[in-house]
Order: C-alpha cells, then structure tokens, then sequence
C-alpha cells in the first residue's frame, strides 16, 4: 500500500515544484466548488493549460471536492439570494435532486438566474481560497523529502 502511495504522490509531483503543485491544488478546489455542475471539469483544465500546472493533480483534487461542491450548491444559492436581495426560491438540495432527475434541461433553464448568482458569490470568496490553499500547502509540500519519491519509481 506504501508503494502504491508513493507512486501516486510521484505522479502527481512529476514536473512539478511545490508552488506550482500548491496552486494546481488550490486551484482544483476553488474551481471544483463552482456552483455550476460540469463547469469545474473545464475550468480545471483551461486553468492547468493557461498556467501550465499539473492537470492530473488538479483534476483529481476536483474529483476530490466533487460532494462539497454538491452539498454547497444551496448554501451558495441562498447567499446569491442575500446579496442580491432577492426573493428565496424553497429548494431545497432534495428538491433539485428530484428537479434534475425529472427534467435536467428544464431545471438547468429554470435555475439559470439563481445558479449565475451563486456563481457571484463564487468569484468573491475563490480568490481566498485559493490564497488560503495555496500558502498551506505550499510549505507542507517543501517538507516532502524528494529522494523518497523518487525511491517510489
């Protein structure tokens, strides 16, 4: 098990320098929590692209985040329905559950302008995420020893 945890670890850190790792994880989990389902899987990409980070580590921290973006969804909602002081809709995340399975397009259309909201509040809290992520685990990352990666290939 040891073995295969160092493999893994060695594939993800392959090319990598710790910052440039850091933020391919802070950046998986800010744009994982996007609260616009199958949004965060492109994001992630054009970001690994665009700023030439680690794709497979970033995806999988997006993979990672995957529930949380789920179980945040109506929480972001709601603080889109604050910020811009509009009327709540009563959804509740059993109710989109129910939404999504009965007609996907209709709720993807119907929660349009409340999904766009929660994407506001989104983009104002990211950057400190990202921040936040990043100066942890940048050190974190440093104190891994690299000839015990490399012992691992």
């Amino acid at each position: 098990m040891g073995t295969a945890k160092n493999k893994l670890i060695a594939f993800l850190k392959m090319g990598s320098t710790p910052e440039r790792l850091a933020l391919s994880i802070a950046l998986g989990i800010a744009l994982g929590l996007v609260p616009a389902l199958g949004i965060p899987t492109l994001l992630c990409t054009l970001a690994a692209l665009l700023f030439r980070l680690n794709l497979p580590a970033i995806q999988l921290v997006n993979y990672i985040v995957y529930p949380l973006q789920l179980a945040l969804l109506i929480p972001f909602i709601r603080a889109g329905e604050w910020l811009f002081g509009v009327e709540s809709l009563h959804l509740s995340f059993e109710l989109f559950q129910r939404m999504m399975k009965e007609d996907l397009w209709g709720t993807v259309f119907g929660l349009w302008a409340a999904t766009m909201r929660a994407v506001v509040v989104w983009v104002l809290i990211a950057p400190v995420v990202v921040a936040l992520v990043y100066f942890v685990m940048t050190p974190l990352l440093k104190k891994l020893k690299p000839e015990r990666l490399s012992a691992a290939s």
